[in-house]
């Protein structure tokens, strides 16, 4: 029997992270299954889901506690998740604007009234080509519930990007 360990982590930006991190994890017999890992603002954080067999896991969560320190923060999380995205239809979300205080909150709370989640987001700040002007640019990765009206969720964005200024996307 095996279990699933999802640990998050935050540390200073520096080589050999991820080494430390993977070599915990190999040299306790766990199998790095999935993660995201990203550099900001001189810190380096992730996630990961990591697979172990059930009386290898404590000395996984040890080793990885052990780790905590100074630099590096790990948080461990292992109660049981449900997977079953059957009820719910994968969608790509794409937004480009001027940058402004609240364009994520007024998006997310628009995804969140209809049920549906963020499954990953990227954000960033970038300059306009031709008039150097702060441009706020973000993917997602959202899951509707297939139960949900797909042309309520465009009318919604419609009138957020009305309200916003910014040209949004859906992509199935």
């Amino acid at each position: 029997m095996s279990t699933s360990i999802v640990f998050t982590f935050i540390g200073n930006d520096k080589p050999g992270l991820v080494e430390k991190l993977s070599n915990t994890v190999s040299e306790q017999g766990g199998n790095w299954l999935e993660s995201r890992m990203s550099q900001l603002a001189g810190y380096f954080a992730g996630i990961a889901r990591i697979q172990i067999s059930n009386d290898k896991a404590d000395q996984l969560r040890a080793a990885l506690n052990a780790l905590s320190g100074e630099d590096l923060s790990i948080n461990l999380e292992d109660r049981a998740i449900d997977d079953n995205t059957s009820d719910y239809t994968n969608i790509k979300l794409s937004l480009l604007g001027n940058d402004r205080p609240g364009i994520v909150k007024e998006l997310s709370s628009a995804l969140a009234a209809l049920q549906i989640n963020v499954c990953e987001m990227n954000t960033n700040v970038t300059s306009a080509p031709m008039t150097a002007e702060s441009l706020f640019a973000a993917s997602a990765e959202i899951q509707a519930p297939i139960t949900l009206d797909l042309a309520q969720l465009t009318d919604r964005l419609d009138e957020i990007a009305n309200q916003l200024d910014v040209d949004i996307r859906l992509e199935n």
